[in-house]
């Protein structure tokens, strides 16, 4: 009878934990600002894309979806971004993958009330050489965010803007 007793206690707690949602704490919520759906400009004032921006699997990650405004030789640039927070090291981590066939892999990234930055230790361009970036939003506004890229040859000392968007939200 008594270990029926400690059998049902500890099913009921097995049942609460699962019923408690698993990335409902506050550091799960750091990005939840670039949720929506959002026309990207450069820094020109030119469109540069749409983006969707969705946050799914039990609200664990949130899911970008990407697409150029234009073609660039010949071809419409589109891409997904995977974000999510690992709360086993305490960081941010982005896998993004495009129709060119390239990914990167940001598996360290620091969140923040109104801003997120990511780093991709060791990223190897076209011609072999590898080098690091850094992608940083920044919450401007409830209806504009920046996203900034990065990129560092020289181990993080000194950074080149690779691109830099303002994201307007969608009416």
């Amino acid at each position: 009878m008594k270990s029926r007793i400690i059998f049902l206690f500890l099913l009921q707690l097995s049942f609460s934990a699962i019923a408690q949602k698993p990335c409902s704490s506050p550091e799960f919520r750091q990005f939840d600002f670039w949720i929506g759906e959002w026309e990207a400009f450069g820094v020109k004032g030119n469109k540069a894309g749409d983006s969707k921006i969705s946050l799914i699997l039990d609200s664990c990650v949130i899911l970008e979806e990407w697409i150029s405004a234009n073609p660039q030789q010949g071809l419409i640039y589109s891409g997904k971004s995977f974000n999510s927070y690992n709360a086993a090291t305490r960081q941010w981590q982005q896998t993004w993958t495009d129709n060119t066939g390239n990914t990167t892999e940001f598996l360290r990234g620091e969140g923040s009330k109104g801003k997120i930055i990511y780093y991709a230790d060791k990223v190897t361009g076209p011609k072999g050489e590898t080098f690091m970036r850094r992608l940083t939003f920044t919450k401007l506004s409830d209806e504009k965010v920046r996203q900034l890229g990065e990129r560092s040859d020289d181990s993080g000392k000194t950074w080149t803007i690779e691109y830099d968007l303002e994201y307007r939200r969608k009416k």
